[in-house]
């Protein structure tokens, strides 16, 4: 870094710091490098981070910025796997927004929630769960950790997913900051004498910001719909012989019904690394969900045995899993829904098993990061392919064609796959391939788990070729991707988004960046924006 660039950084933090207050700007070398990195690569480390504890104060904190021409990018809870918020240029600034952590309203009344952008899904999750309600989504496998803010930049889904669809399906409004500083929002909220009830009136304008990956602005608040907590819950696992072809025929019929809150599909090396970890404690943890999480002590205790009993070795070894969750308002009816996915999964010739993976999860939905490095030290990175229910064996077959290709050079550098398919509502097929590798650890690998966890494996150590190897193959299974039309999740810079949108789109979505960021300096290069 040059003097000049140096003394231009040092002008920048100390307006920031005239701005703000010190306590809200960091230039701390270490904490600069683990906020410009995410899960899968590291990027340029950004001039400083900014943490306001206010809306008003990132909005000053953007202008700021602007008028000096950084770049700015937001940040949420950091488990981007795609380049989300890593930056190409060091004349950049971190906006994080997890001091913006309060729960304006719960309105039990209308059912609406209004939060910061910082809330995590785990701190929603308590705070309704005493007043028996819920999100319909509520939460990812990150949520102890991932934020509202990066959720709806990103497209959190899972849990609540197979009939309730993403987050970006269940959110009212958001107000999100302009490049100039200004606030903008969207649904009910922005009208006079309104309360933030309703999206839909008039232009959708809300989803012009949803999974922009922070293209369009920071966004500081949000509203959710709500729903009364199902009084009741059941669980169902099955295998499938023969390879994946009747687990991810029963996925889809599965969806098509309506019948599951969750569902989803492992792969047997996905059941394998899930089964992997030997956390004692962990698993006392999520006993003792199982127990209190039923309907009934009487319920729970006899859940809480079969899990026990279960353990770890009733996965049938090589066969794809299907693992489902059914709530309701009563136990006949999620018995119903149970029956209905039964019925699926013996047509297409499964069987079923002990339900211990989707109780496990639903027991303890916010666990610990601990699975942000693999049970051996290894790093991992996903990547996402929604498609019709149609296109996915065709499209499965077609990645997998390309993993099949890569398989030795996959074998003789120790990189592995696992995949796991989810069901989006009734209309969607979400297939994610997972790549597994040994390379040194980023700053969030040693900093996320917990201690106790992180003592039992080791950094593995620089291992660059599998590195390259694994980015070659993401490029070959997002060009998949594309040939198929497929939408992804975490869009970040990794898919070729921008190449691949219809031309006349483009111009509106280039208009709506020129509007709200005439400069281009929210996160360049994100969705491919040029």
């Amino acid at each position: 870094m040059t003097t000049a660039t140096l003394q231009r950084n040092d002008r920048l933090v100390e307006t920031l710091q005239d701005i703000l207050g010190k306590d809200q700007v960091i230039t701390d070398q270490a904490e600069r490098e683990f906020f410009s990195a995410d899960v899968y690569t590291a990027g340029k480390t950004v001039a400083a981070i900014v943490r306001p504890k206010d809306k008003a104060g990132i909005g000053k904190a953007v202008a700021a910025a602007s008028r000096a021409g950084y770049a700015v990018v937001g940040r949420g809870g950091g488990m981007s796997y795609t380049k989300g918020y890593p930056q190409n240029r060091e004349d950049s600034i971190c906006i994080d927004v997890g001091a913006l952590n309060r729960i304006v309203e719960v309105n039990e009344n209308d059912m609406y929630i209004t939060v910061e952008a910082g809330v995590t899904w785990k701190q929603i999750y308590d705070a309704l769960k005493p007043k028996g309600l819920r999100l319909p989504f509520f939460g990812t496998f990150s949520g102890m950790r991932a934020t509202v803010g990066g959720g709806l930049s990103q497209g959190a889904l899972f849990m609540g997913t197979a009939r309730y669809g993403q987050a970006a399906d269940i959110v009212l409004g958001i107000e999100v900051i302009a490049a100039d500083g200004s606030v903008i929002r969207t649904g009910q909220g922005a009208f006079r004498n309104a309360k933030p009830f309703y999206r839909t009136y008039g232009p959708d304008l809300t989803g012009l910001f949803l999974h922009d990956g922070g293209a369009f602005g920071i966004k500081v608040q949000a509203s959710f719909k709500l729903i009364k907590m199902p009084a009741a819950s059941g669980f169902a696992s099955f295998v499938f012989p023969g390879g994946a072809a009747g687990a991810v025929a029963a996925l889809s019929d599965i969806a098509r019904s309506g019948a599951a809150e969750d569902a989803y599909v492992f792969d047997p090396e996905s059941t394998d690394k899930n089964l992997a970890s030997p956390d004692i404690v962990q698993d006392m943890k999520t006993l003792a969900g199982v127990v209190t999480g039923q309907s009934s002590w009487m319920k729970g205790l006899i859940e809480g045995t079969k899990l026990v009993l279960a353990g770890r070795s009733f996965a049938k070894e090589g066969m794809h899993s299907v693992h489902c969750v059914c709530a309701g308002r009563s136990e006949a009816a999620v018995e119903a829904d149970l029956e209905i996915i039964r019925k699926i999964a013996a047509r297409h010739k499964g069987e079923e098993i002990p339900n211990s993976i989707p109780k496990a999860v639903r027991a303890d939905p916010f666990k610990p990061l601990n699975g942000v490095i693999g049970a051996n030290g290894d790093r991992w990175a996903a990547l996402n392919a929604k498609v019709p229910h149609s296109q996915a064996p065709a499209l499965i077959a077609a990645c997998e064609a390309v993993l099949t290709r890569y398989k030795p050079q996959m074998d003789a550098l120790k990189i592995s796959v696992s995949r796991l398919n989810i069901a989006i509502d009734t209309h969607s097929y979400s297939y994610e391939p997972v790549l597994h590798w040994y390379d040194s650890w980023l700053p969030v690998h040693s900093r996320i788990p917990e201690p106790s966890y992180l003592a039992k494996i080791k950094d593995p150590g620089p291992n660059p070729k599998a590195t390259a190897l694994v980015e070659e193959i993401r490029t070959e299974l997002c060009k998949v991707f594309a040939d198929f039309g497929a939408s992804s999740n975490q869009i970040g810079k990794t898919y070729p988004y921008w190449d691949n949108l219809d031309g006349n789109t483009q111009k509106l979505l280039k208009a709506i960046k020129q509007h709200v960021d005439p400069d281009g300096q929210f996160n360049p290069g994100v969705l491919g924006l040029k």
